[in-house]
């Protein structure tokens, strides 16, 4: 069942790690860090990409700055209590990680495919110079009943294409995990930058 539930949601990342290990959480004795990685996109520009990583994989206690690294796992959710709502934080889940000399053709750099369901109407737009953007939210079942919530870009044909998928509709995507920074306003006086992150859809297929 597992290995089912991996098939449904597989990230492949290279990249430069940028921070250090910082302690995540515990489960059953085995203790989760989060560590930055910088992925190059085509356009000059890079993506700060958070990867969760066990302690049972890599040495947590050592600084790998500057390192690169291959990551295999999944694009994974949960949500935050911050100040009286919810956030949806987003992180790749990494099953496996391997320290490499160079990027090579055959190791895409950033590439995820998801098997889910439309959980929210899509929110469909086009930006000032008449570009169409399709905002998704896609559930993908993990394990033991859980489900990861997430966000998904599509523009031109597929942002058209995916305007008019219902919630529930069942959903195939390939693409690329992306982040960028927004402004949060915190109160009348405050604002905070943030940085979101969204599969941004190269391909995407509805069942019937």
């Amino acid at each position: 069942m597992a290995d089912k539930i991996f098939e449904n949601n597989q990230v492949s990342i290279v990249g430069t790690i940028v921070s250090d290990f910082q302690y995540s959480h515990e489960v059953y004795g085995e203790g989760f860090y989060m560590v930055d990685v910088s992925v190059n996109r085509l356009s000059n520009f890079v993506d700060i990409i958070p990867v969760m990583v066990s302690e049972r994989i890599v040495d947590v206690t050592k600084n790998y700055e500057g390192n690169l690294i291959y990551v295999l796992g999944q694009f994974r959710s949960y949500n935050r209590h911050e100040e009286k709502k919810n956030r949806l934080v987003l992180s790749v889940f990494a099953r496996e990680l391997e320290f490499i000399e160079e990027e090579s053709d055959e190791l895409k750099s950033n590439q995820i495919y998801l098997d889910g369901y439309i959980c929210k109407e899509p929110i469909y737009r086009k930006t000032p110079l008449g570009r169409e953007i399709a905002d998704l939210l896609i559930a993908v079942n993990r394990s033991y009943g859980k489900s990861d919530y997430i966000p998904c870009i599509c523009w031109g044909r597929n942002a058209r294409f995916a305007s008019g998928f219902e919630v529930g509709s069942h959903v195939e995507i390939w693409g690329r995990i992306q982040s960028r920074e927004y402004v949060k306003k915190i109160n009348e006086n405050e604002t905070e930058k943030r940085i979101a992150y969204e599969v941004s859809v190269s391909k995407i297929e509805r069942f019937e």
